[in-house]
């Protein structure tokens, strides 16, 4: 075989003999680990801090332990509630509940207010204005295991449902009948790790069959389409206890919503791998009649885009280590890792899986030369059939783009444009109860108090102050400011009796923005109160604790590692373009595009979610999410074409090259960009908010990359630019050319 044509890497992995030493490694490994490490799963800690200690809502929360600890621990909130007012049967039930709980004590509780002895009257006197709702308590261990917190909440629900008539936690949260639902930090805790297990199996089938789907439509082949999913499926199985023997061993955190959007990038950008080396390998099986060769002139001619593209996006993702926000960094190994991971699977087992079947991986419609296809005609009988072409409508297509560059680049700036322009009217929230469904037990529980008793209830703002034992009029000043509706009196510490704090409710949810702003506020009100007392600047400590505190400074960690980490994925993708198309000009206009698109997905997204799906806000972390991905991926593509653009180009005349490289690579970038959005789009299916807004977002950027960007703004950029796209290399037309001596320009 010329070693031209050959690949050191195909005969390594998918020679004569070689094919099952790769396959064999490939059963060997995974096995192996999997006995050997955990699998990632069972490593979850859901409950990870994601702000570092130096900031102030951290330091707050660790002065409020020290000075006022809350020696009852964490409560479950019990909400009860019946439109028209609680019954004095409802109230005397409620009771008995009580005392069944301060009698026999569950596992890990701590504490249990005495409802049971209050008299009806006295018990009245906590209900809501309307007399319709009571909250409830029960204290557990503050390192109480989920496990036995969810058992105690089943133990509730059957001990309320052997005290009362009728199922209170199936009544309609505001109807006549008596509604109960648990909330509070241990209702929270328990709700969301069900819902992130239940996600995950979910996620998983979802995905898998939608892949196998979409390879059945486009390929038509049910071998072919179980050859990506059998690559992605063993990458996951040596990434599982990979990652999970990393996290048993400290050096990485993961959690549930970690683990679900890395399985959607190991299927999603796992499979468009593999469909490179597929196409390329089912494109030359029409024009080589020995498989093998054809196999390794596909793995030569697809290694170095696709090690390219991968490596493009495992630096990106590791770009999130320079984040301070704890999810942000969280997801940079694990990410990172699946992609290089299945990076090497596409370019190791994949093409051994191949080798091993042949042409019979597209049957039914097996990819043949026009001799092959002459000579079995002739051995049936049959009439020689015409040959077909399969890339008509990509040729067309790069046709069109070669012939009205212009038009091509006016039109698709102003959608793209215009789109981006709706960027601008993105609301974000840190709420992060609102990224539940509504109708989560845990959720509608905090609502209920919301309505009915003061919006401050559901999370008091804590501020404490160091008097150094002087008066500080701190509860006077607070409770001046015009969106403070009470302010608790001054407790001392019990540590420190110079500290105080006073807890303030606010007119407002604590959990909005508005809330959130008013932080700096509070603080500055604080450091006056200790002035007034004669307190000099560097003596005036002021701490601020609390859900509106830690939404703020979470708010603040994630503006700073935007401004951080996007330049750095920025660089790092412009110098990865540079080194490998030696250009200036074609990193420029590469990484504009996908820029652009970012934003047009972002203004896009924003318009589906808001104005269709009825969300008022997305979480502030999603645009850095969608940023990262959403770049790395899409030069993934623009990698693609271009690299056969600019291979095509050293033996024909540009425009030819640009025409034959958007038609060799229009059917499967277009395959790809399906199955990659499709899979993203799938996590739009999932109760949490946060992953249908990065889902819902992701999926149009990669849409917009797929039907846009790719086959018509970046081919027509080339066009128009014509040598100038190669700056500051030097391309000498082939036409200009020296036929003698065949001079190609570097």
């Amino acid at each position: 075989m010329n070693e031209s044509t050959d690949s050191l890497l195909g005969r390594w992995v998918a020679g004569p003999r070689s094919k099952w030493v790769t396959l064999l490694v490939w059963i060997v490994l995974a096995a192996l680990l999997s006995v050997m490490w955990p699998a990632v799963n069972s490593q979850e800690i859901n409950n990870a801090p994601n702000l570092s200690e130096d900031l102030p809502s951290v330091q707050a929360e660790l002065v409020s332990k020290e000075q006022f600890p809350n020696a009852a621990g964490i409560p479950a909130l019990l909400v009860w509630h019946r439109n028209g007012g609680l019954t004095d049967q409802d109230l005397q039930n409620i009771q008995k509940l009580n005392e069944t709980y301060s009698n026999e004590p569950m596992k890990e509780q701590t504490f249990i207010p005495p409802v049971h002895q209050m008299p009806i009257q006295a018990l009245k006197a906590q209900l809501s204005e309307d007399q319709s709702t009571l909250v409830t308590s029960i204290f557990f261990s503050l390192n109480a295991d989920t496990d036995i917190l969810k058992e105690n909440l089943e133990s509730v629900k059957e001990k309320t449902l052997q005290q009362f008539t009728a199922d209170p936690f199936e009544a309609e949260r505001l109807s006549n009948d008596l509604s109960l639902r648990i909330t509070g930090p241990v209702g929270i805790q328990v709700d969301a790790t069900a819902l992130f297990k239940n996600a995950d199996f979910t996620l998983l089938l979802t995905t898998v069959l939608l892949v196998l789907v979409l390879l059945l439509v486009i390929y038509r082949s049910p071998i072919l389409a179980l050859i990506p999913l059998i690559g992605v499926g063993f990458a996951y199985g040596v990434l599982s206890p990979i990652l999970g023997m990393m996290a048993k061993q400290g050096w990485i955190t993961v959690d549930a919503q970690a683990i679900s959007i890395m399985t959607v990038l190991l299927f999603g950008a796992g499979t468009d791998y593999c469909l490179f080396i597929v196409a390329r390998f089912r494109q030359l099986l029409t024009t080589e009649r020995d498989k093998s060769r054809a196999l390794l002139i596909a793995i030569k001619s697809s290694t170095g885009a696709i090690a390219m593209s991968g490596f493009t996006v495992v630096l990106s993702l590791l770009a999130l280590l320079f984040a301070e926000y704890g999810s942000y960094k969280r997801f940079a190994i694990p990410f990172s890792l699946s992609i290089f991971i299945m990076g090497i699977a596409s370019l190791t087992l994949v093409p051994a899986l191949l080798a091993i079947i042949g042409r019979a991986s597209f049957y039914p419609f097996v990819p043949r030369t026009p001799e092959m296809i002459r000579e079995r005609a002739v051995k049936k009988g049959k009439p020689i059939p015409k040959p077909k072409s399969d890339d008509q409508l990509g040729s067309k297509l790069g046709g069109f783009v070669v012939r009205k560059p212009w038009t091509i680049v006016l039109v698709t700036i102003i959608i793209l444009g215009g789109l981006a322009g709706f960027s601008s009217q993105v609301k974000f929230t840190y709420d992060i109860l609102s990224s539940f469904p509504a109708d989560m037990p845990s959720r509608e529980g905090f609502s209920t108090i919301g309505e009915k008793f003061t919006p401050g209830d559901l999370a008091p703002v804590k501020v404490m102050v160091d008097t150094k034992g002087k008066t500080v009029p701190l509860a006077e000043n607070l409770a001046k400011l015009p969106y403070v509706d009470s302010v608790t009196k001054a407790e001392a510490g019990k540590v420190n009796a110079q500290i105080i704090a006073v807890d303030v409710k606010l007119k407002t949810n604590p959990y909005s923005m508005e809330a959130m702003d008013h932080i700096p506020d509070m603080t500055e009100a604080a450091r006056q109160s200790l002035a007034s007392a004669g307190l000099a600047e560097s003596e005036r400590q002021v701490w601020i604790g609390g859900q509106t505190a830690t939404q703020h400074d979470t708010e603040v960690t994630g503006n700073r590692d935007n401004k951080v980490i996007i330049p750095i994925v920025i660089v790092l993708i412009s110098i990865l373009l540079l080194a490998y198309l030696r250009s200036v000009t074609a990193m420029v206009y590469l990484m504009g595009t996908v820029i652009l698109s970012f934003f047009s997905a972002l203004g896009l997204g924003w318009l589906v979610l808001h104005n269709w799906m009825g969300v008022e806000a997305i979480s502030g972390s999603i645009p850095l999410y969608s940023f990262v991905f959403l770049v790395a991926l899409g030069e993934d593509y623009n990698i693609f074409m271009i690299s056969s653009i600019w291979q095509k180009r050293k033996t024909m005349p540009l425009k030819q090259a640009i025409r034959e490289g958007v038609g060799q690579t229009s059917s499967v970038i277009t395959s790809a960009g399906l199955i990659l959005a499709g899979t993203f789009a799938v996590l739009a299916t999932l109760p949490i908010q946060v992953l249908v807004q990065f889902g819902t977002i992701t999926a149009i950027g990669v849409l917009l990359d797929t039907f846009i960007v790719r086959p018509y703004l970046v081919p027509a950029i080339t066009v128009l630019l014509g040598r100038k796209a190669f700056w500051p290399g030097k391309y000498t037309p082939i036409a200009e050319q020296d036929p003698f001596t065949k001079a190609s320009s570097k």
